[in-house]
């Protein structure tokens, strides 16, 4: 029946709208703990995240195929996402960094097999990545002039969170579980990168329930889900979805007193709710 719903396509929509639903909580809930230097915190965070596959540590650990993969995914998206807003403007680094959904999927017919070029999801990437921009450049207020070698570091995040995702698709046979030991290992490299870069900082007492939230939530279970999502669903229909993140993010950000929406960012939100739309149907 060619209307029958794909129930393994189906459940790795659920699956990857359950890790966009934790990274939409991610800006929401790093408010509540600034003054905590960015590889400190992404350190803790990602430590605390790999308990929630603390299983996978009681086996052997992943061979040196996939925790290469791993840390390239974690800790390259990470290092080269915060090197990029020390040198750029943020609000254009963020939107640089926001061209991994298109990239994945402009990437897939490249990068994994059987999946073919698709003029509807590259129209709908496209559209989703016009409403992500209207949506950060409106919550901002004003633009500047950045650094290009700080846009360069947010594009190689951006390259890397892609391509990372449409790895895993291809090499389905590394189990999900190998999550808890990519969180692990980046987790204390970003810590080792606390410890070269940044000054020394110990959380006060409040801001480790936040630091918990983030490991366990948009820093630790929203990788895992989106690792089993791309190795079940069409990375580009996923890619598509994923422009919810920056919307979802916008809307928490307004409700908990941290913005307003303007008449841009709901024009931009259409716009993002239709790439999502188009590049989800079968």
């Amino acid at each position: 029946m060619s209307d029958a719903v794909d129930p393994r396509r189906a459940s790795a929509a659920l699956l990857a709208l359950g890790a966009i639903g934790l990274w939409g909580t991610l800006a929401a809930i790093s408010t509540r703990v600034t003054a905590v230097p960015p590889f400190l915190l992404t350190g803790l965070a990602l430590l605390m995240g790999s308990l929630v596959g603390f299983k996978a540590f009681r086996h052997k650990p992943p061979p040196a195929a996939a925790l290469a993969l791993g840390v390239y995914g974690l800790f390259g998206f990470h290092f080269f996402l915060f090197l990029a807003l020390r040198l750029a403007p943020p609000v254009e680094a963020n939107l640089v960094n926001y061209l991994w959904p298109l990239l994945i999927v402009v990437l897939a017919p490249v990068i994994v097999p059987g999946i073919a070029w698709s003029t509807r999801h590259g129209i709908a990437a496209l559209v989703g990545f016009s409403g992500a921009a209207l949506l950060i450049a409106s919550s901002a207020g004003s633009l500047g002039q950045g650094a290009w070698l700080g846009y360069a570091f947010a594009l190689a995040s951006a390259v890397i969170w892609s391509t990372y995702s449409l790895a895993t698709r291809r090499f389905s046979h590394f189990p999900t579980g190998y999550v808890a030991w990519f969180c692990a290992l980046s987790g204390v490299l970003a810590l080792a990168c606390h410890a070269i870069f940044e000054p020394s900082y110990v959380p006060k007492a409040p801001e480790w329930p936040f630091i918990a939230a983030l490991g366990f939530g948009p820093m630790g279970l929203a990788f895992f889900l989106w690792d089993r999502a791309l190795k079940r669903g069409d990375p580009r229909a996923l890619g598509n979805l994923a422009y919810l993140t920056p919307l979802l993010s916008t809307l928490l950000l307004v409700l908990f007193g941290g913005g307003a929406l303007t008449p841009l960012s709901i024009v931009a939100m259409v716009l993002i709710l239709g790439g999502a739309i188009l590049g989800s149907r079968k």
